[in-house]
């Protein structure tokens, strides 16, 4: 019992900073949420309307290639969820790197000088 009670309490001890109230958002932390999530809810809208374009064609195809197919039954069409809301950065402002510069040497291989430059050799 003594041993369920001491784990208890190093529980609660090392689970307490867990419930300290945290500050709260900054403006730009909200925006960054705010633009998260509507990415998050246009890729579920798009998805699903991947998933409505194949099940149509789907469908087309059983009743065109089975002949005992019953009626196909009216469905409303798939709804286009649109052009992104969020657009995204371009490369210049994502931080992403250059490509590298012109080379300033040949690679290293065993090509002599004038296989590499196609003149004779000296």
């Amino acid at each position: 019992m003594r041993t369920s009670t001491l784990a208890a309490w190093a529980a609660i001890a090392l689970t307490a900073p867990a419930w300290a109230k945290l500050p709260p958002l900054s403006d730009e932390a909200k925006a960054k949420a705010a633009e998260a999530a509507a990415k998050t809810a246009w890729a579920a809208k798009a998805d699903a309307y991947k998933v409505c374009q194949i099940e149509d064609r789907l469908a087309k195809e059983y009743h065109a290639n089975v002949k005992d197919a019953p009626q196909p039954l009216p469905t409303p069409a798939c709804a286009d969820p649109g052009p992104t809301p969020v657009a995204d950065k371009p490369i210049e402002a994502s931080e992403a790197h250059s490509p590298p510069g012109k080379a300033t040497s040949p690679p290293s291989t065993n090509a002599t000088s004038a296989e590499l430059t196609g003149g004779p050799k000296k």
